[in-house]
């Protein structure tokens, strides 16, 4: 049998694995795409909300007084940046360019995690600050619904970063840590996705609708 043959996921570069191991990784990978996919029917349900809910604001301040779209592309320019960087580290995994590469491109990541948190979080702020709180109407409550659920995945996110950088300096990058990266990755992707349909339908079709 050749080399080939023993791998799975030869994009991220598992190399020869035994048949048991190879089996665990198959199970673990189905596993986290069941949990995407519930996980992306809660937002689509949370998505439904927001629809409905638009025009809801019972006097209060709509997305033309509380939106800043400066502040939305800078967050969208990091959160898609910070997808690059994650296949970034996948391709030096693969390549094996080092440790060191593979290093860099992850810290990159979490450091545009956490540019895209923080902006996020100063908007919030200052939609308070202008009456934009949850208990305001139905369109924020719907709105703090769906927002900050995906920033709350952002920031598992970069925790779970952490541990696996951690992981990586502690015990080597093992079939098993190559697996765990795999996954992440589908997990960042997937929050990149979400993204886009916040940003285009929660901002942009906020905007367009109020």
């Amino acid at each position: 049998m050749s080399h080939s043959d023993h791998q799975t996921y030869p994009g991220i570069n598992l190399g020869d694995i035994d048949p048991r191991h190879q089996q665990r990784v198959e199970t673990a990978q189905f596993g986290f795409w069941v949990f995407i996919m519930s996980d992306l029917v809660y937002f689509g349900l949370m998505f439904a909300i927001y629809i409905t809910m638009i025009d809801a604001q019972a006097g209060g301040p709509g997305p033309h007084e509380l939106f800043d779209l400066r502040s939305l592309f800078a967050q969208t320019v990091l959160l898609l940046t910070s997808s690059m960087t994650v296949g970034l580290a996948s391709l030096a995994l693969k390549y094996h360019l080092g440790l060191g590469r593979v290093y860099l491109w992850l810290v990159a990541t979490l450091l545009l995690g956490l540019g895209f948190l923080t902006l996020e979080i100063m908007d919030f702020m200052n939609m308070a600050a202008k009456g934009g709180v949850p208990q305001r109407s139905g369109f924020l409550s719907a709105f703090y619904g769906l927002v900050p659920l995906h920033g709350l995945h952002v920031a598992t996110g970069c925790l779970w970063l952490v541990i696996l950088m951690i992981q990586m300096r502690v015990i080597g990058v093992t079939d098993q840590i190559k697996s765990r990266l795999m996954r992440f990755g589908l997990f960042w992707h997937f929050l990149d996705l979400i993204w886009i349909g916040i940003f285009t339908i929660v901002y942009f079709g906020g905007l367009a609708y109020g």
